[in-house]
């Protein structure tokens, strides 16, 4: 492409928050252990903020985001910045606005925080809008006219980015002791002068564009929906005082609710033009472009980690000159989603390293392709040279491609991933061999994962610890891990995941066609980083991973152990996938590779093992065509891994933070013996859920919020299980917390379970027919 066009601006919706060496995570968790004073925290938070907007410039970059960081989380942020405080945690807010914020988020002993769930189809979880018809919205601008202010005073253009008020009430949910059918979106005519009142002080701040991001429009939205978002932005782009508005969506297309914003009176839109959207390029030609308006288009991928096609990128952006009166270069979405620097890389072999953009390289892509797009291919022939050569060294290389694991991939047959037996054998079977009581208790794996046990994992990396010493720390933790669960009751034991660093990390380091990262770090939630994996080529298992540990444990204890498993849908959501085949070929490879492990876990005599899944749900499509051909290899992936044990072998599965309401059949489809989901925060819906959908086997609906630092209560659990009954009869009714316990500490989770387990003896002893 040589057309050149008018200066192209390079800019970014958001940017990783954590720091280089995840400074925020420990300023707040610093805080809440009172180490770290309020001033100290807000000023990490300020040069963190500082240190990102310069590393953008430093980029290319013209236009920096604020409003971005945040302390925990935006959406909870936007509730804060509308007055949507829950009654409980009022005066909380009142007595001290910071501890109030953590409270919402977090809990406190006294009360539950907000629900917490996943951002479209990410691993980020945003805490929940709670709304009701008395909701009284108002305006509290402080936080973005403030950041928004800092940026200016270092001389940057600076541009706010705020959730858009339609997103936001989509979000939300009924308050408690709201009626289940209450829709927040009733509330939009409340809501829009509170936004026009911080949208006038983001302008008197001297914010000359504000961004509204409304991803929520790229999901299927009804008519009414579709009038309500039309009407939102008719008010904000006619109130007076404002800043020019660029409306923002990613993750997907924008469908039906493209002509809607294109005729809106706003100045801006930006779409998502990567692959994942990329029906979005023919549907602005349909509906005429965006003549006279600014395009900010999304060809560089905000949640992957691969290097761009600048060629291609490059034809998208000189076909977009014709649709807009100005067309500005950025990902997709924001860059919240993937680590800050591949430079930092340093165990990565640098030929692979230069197959990797992770944030700081995206802000260099986004300007060197403004550049290209403004100055002509000639402007940046040496960028261009250099990309081919890095793209064609990738398609090339001996890890992308296995035939061994091709071979293997191709010959499976429909039968692999059946089970030989029907539910309700393989339940009598069960039964029998295992003879678990009613309502059995367990935990969903992991127990906390303390600094001892952190340090012995560094020092094994540093070679200050042999593997021997190493190992007998482990031994030790498993046999206080199996001796405080005889001791407390669980009659379904497990082993405590000592030695693994992450759920998914821990396996992806154990296969090939994944590589590990040092400073890849991603906020899923909270102060809560991961690293996720990056899956550069084709996978298999060279050796077992997990039964070391598992038979090590079993022979502590008479009580079944669970094996455990992360399953395949999981390791790709949660990795960072491979973007030059369809991810059901991935999937099936991942599943091969699992399912022999899950066959030495078998022949070593493990009689239950969990295979979670927690990703299902995340990584459903936004849209729902898409969902059948989604679900379809996604259900056959887990059951490939799976359905090769005997009947007796009972298969557990788990899923967390997530609307599970339509994906209800496919849980089904899984066809695993046990589920357990979270539950605690969501007051038992899901068991409703399944009851309503006729769910025929057994559910562990979670009686504990892992997530709180609060120790619920005996007669809490009680209540929770009470009202599971309601919906799951006791013969296949199953008492665990939410989720996994590592990022809880010992103090919490012994009274916490031990409330559990005499809970379930509680209910146990009321039911009919039950020994105790």
């Amino acid at each position: 492409m040589t057309t050149e066009s008018a200066a192209a601006r390079a800019t970014v919706h958001g940017y990783p928050r954590q720091g280089g060496n995840r400074e925020l995570k420990k300023a707040v968790e610093g805080y809440w252990k009172g180490r770290v004073t309020a001033d100290a925290l807000r000023e990490t938070a300020r040069e963190l903020r500082r240190t990102n907007w310069e590393q953008l410039v430093d980029a290319g970059i013209h236009e920096v985001p604020t409003g971005d960081f945040s302390l925990y989380d935006h959406v909870l942020d936007t509730s804060v910045m509308v007055g949507a405080v829950p009654a409980r945690h009022r005066a909380a807010v009142e007595a001290d606005p910071l501890d109030g914020y953590f409270a919402m988020a977090r809990g406190t002993q006294d009360v539950a925080p907000l629900e917490m769930t996943k951002w479209f189809d990410t691993n980020y979880h945003y805490l929940v809008p709670e709304l009701g018809p008395d909701t009284a919205f108002t305006a509290d601008s402080g936080k973005q006219v403030a950041e928004v202010k800092e940026a200016l005073a270092l001389g940057h253009a600076a541009r706010p980015v705020l959730v858009g008020p339609v997103t936001y009430l989509l979000l939300a949910k009924p308050a408690p002791g709201v009626a289940e059918d209450f829709e927040p979106l009733t509330l939009l005519d409340r809501l829009l002068p509170v936004y026009a009142e911080v949208l006038a002080d983001l302008r008197a701040a001297g914010a000359e564009w504000v961004q509204l991001d409304e991803p929520a429009l790229v999901q299927d939205r009804t008519p009414a929906e579709l009038n309500a978002a039309a009407r939102a932005y008719r008010e904000l782009g006619g109130a007076a005082d404002r800043p020019k508005l660029l409306v923002a969506s990613y993750f997907d297309r924008l469908g039906g609710a493209l002509p809607v914003l294109a005729k809106a009176p706003v100045e801006g839109l930006a779409l998502d033009f990567t692959d994942a959207a990329a029906a979005n390029l023919a549907d602005l030609a349909t509906v005429g472009g965006l003549p006279g308006k600014r395009l900010v288009a999304g060809v560089v991928d905000g949640r992957n980690i691969w290097i761009n096609d600048y060629r291609k990128s490059l034809t998208t952006l000189g076909t977009l000159l014709g649709l807009a009166g100005q067309v500005d270069v950025a990902a997709s979405s924001s860059l919240l989603h993937v680590p800050l620097d591949a430079a930092a890389e340093r165990d990565v072999d640098p030929q692979i390293r230069r197959w990797l953009a992770f944030a700081r390289q995206k802000a260099a892509e986004i300007a060197t392709l403004a550049r290209g797009l403004s100055q002509g291919t000639g402007a940046i022939a040496a960028e261009l040279a250099a990309n081919r050569a890095d793209l064609a060294s990738r398609a090339g290389s001996a890890i992308t491609n296995d035939p061994a694991v091709r071979a293997r991939t191709a010959a499976v047959t429909e039968s692999d991933a059946r089970r030989a037996q029907p539910y309700a054998e393989r339940a009598t079977a069960q039964r029998a061999h295992l003879g678990l009581p009613a309502l059995p208790t367990t935990t969903i794996g992991s127990f906390p994962q303390t600094a001892e046990l952190r340090t012995a994992r560094a020092d094994l990396r540093a070679g200050w610890l042999d593997t021997a010493e190493y190992e007998e720390r482990i031994e030790a933790e498993i046999r206080e891990v199996i001796s405080f669960q005889e001791k407390a009751g669980l009659d379904v034991l497990v082993h405590g995941e000592p030695e693994r660093n992450d759920m998914v990390q821990y396996f992806a380091e154990r296969l090939t066609g994944y590589l590990a990262t040092q400073h890849g770090w991603v906020q899923s939630y909270g102060t809560r980083y991961v690293r996720p994996p990056v899956l550069a080529g084709d996978v298999s298992r060279p050796a077992p991973m997990t039964v070391r540990w598992t038979t090590y444990a079993q022979r502590q204890t008479s009580r079944p152990v669970k094996g455990m498993l992360t399953g395949p849908v999981t390791m790709l959501a949660w990795s960072f996938v491979r973007d030059d085949q369809p991810l059901a070929d991935t999937a099936r490879q991942v599943a091969l590779a699992l399912r022999d492990e899950v066959a030495d876990l078998e022949a070593a005599g493990t009689s239950v093992i969990q295979v979670d899944e927690p990703a299902l749900r995340e990584t459903l499509p936004l849209r729902a065509d898409a969902h059948a051909p989604y679900l379809a290899w996604a259900t056959e992936a887990f059951r490939l891994t799976t359905a090769g044990v005997r009947p007796e072998t009972q298969i557990h599965t788990h899923m967390c933070y997530a609307e599970f309401g339509d994906i209800l059949r496919a849980i089904d489809d899984l066809d695993a013996d046990v589920i357990s989901l979270e539950a605690a925060r969501s007051h038992m819906r899901v068991a409703d859920e399944l009851a309503g959908a006729g769910y025929p086997r057994e559910v562990g609906p979670g009686v504990y919020d892992i997530h709180s630092p609060r120790v619920p209560e005996e007669a809490e659990a009680v209540s929770l299980i009470e009202r599971a009954l309601l919906s799951v009869p006791a013969d296949r009714l199953w008492i665990n917390p939410d989720c996994g316990l590592k990022t809880r500490g010992w103090g919490e989770v012994r009274p916490a379970l031990e409330h559990m387990t005499a809970a379930a003896r509680r209910v146990r002893g009321r039911l009919p027919h039950t020994e105790n």
